[in-house]
C-alpha cells in the first residue's frame, strides 16, 4: 500500500501534467501531450537538488527512473530516451523521463516550451494507465485520470 503524499505538487506540474501514481518515493506525473511519452517523477522530499537527497532516497529514485525509463521503451519504443532533472521554472525536484524519436514534432530540440500539443484523450488515459498498472510494483495504486483540455 502507497503511503499518502505530504508534500504540495507545483502548481505548474498539477496544471499540465496527469498525476498517475505514488511510488515509493515519487509522485509519477504523465505530461498532457499526448504527441511524446513524456512522465515526470516527482520526490516526496523538501530539496530542491539531487545532491540534497540522502544516499538511500538517491538509490530509490535511481530505481524508480530505472522503472520508468523501461516502461516507456516497452510501451513506445523511443529511439533516444531522455532522462532529465532541469529546474529553472519549476524549482521543486522533478525528473523528466521522455522518449524521443525523429520524428517527434520538437524533434531534434528539446520538448520543453513546444507549442504543438494534443491533450490525451480519456481512451488513451485509461489504455496507459491500464499498462502502467502491470509495470509498476504490486500494490501501486493507479489513480483515477480524467482528460484535461
Amino acid at each position: 500500500m502507497n503511503k499518502p503524499r505530504s508534500f504540495p505538487l507545483d502548481e505548474r506540474l498539477a496544471r499540465d501534467c496527469h498525476q498517475l501514481a505514488d511510488l515509493s518515493l515519487c509522485r509519477l506525473l504523465l505530461m498532457n501531450n499526448a504527441l511524446l511519452p513524456w512522465f515526470i517523477l516527482v520526490p516526496d522530499v523538501d530539496v530542491v537538488e539531487l545532491h540534497e537527497l540522502s544516499g538511500e532516497q538517491q538509490q530509490q529514485l535511481l530505481t524508480e527512473i530505472n522503472l520508468i525509463s523501461r516502461f516507456v521503451q516497452g510501451q513506445f519504443s523511443p529511439e533516444k530516451l531522455n532522462v532529465a532533472a532541469i529546474g529553472n521554472i519549476v524549482r521543486q525536484l522533478h525528473i523528466h523521463i521522455v522518449g524521443r524519436n525523429s520524428s517527434d514534432v520538437c524533434w531534434p530540440g528539446v520538448v520543453w516550451g513546444v507549442r504543438q500539443r494534443e491533450a490525451y484523450e480519456q481512451s488513451q488515459l485509461e489504455d496507459l494507465c491500464r499498462e502502467l498498472s502491470a509495470a509498476l510494483p504490486a500494490g501501486t495504486a493507479i489513480f483515477p485520470v480524467t482528460a484535461k483540455p
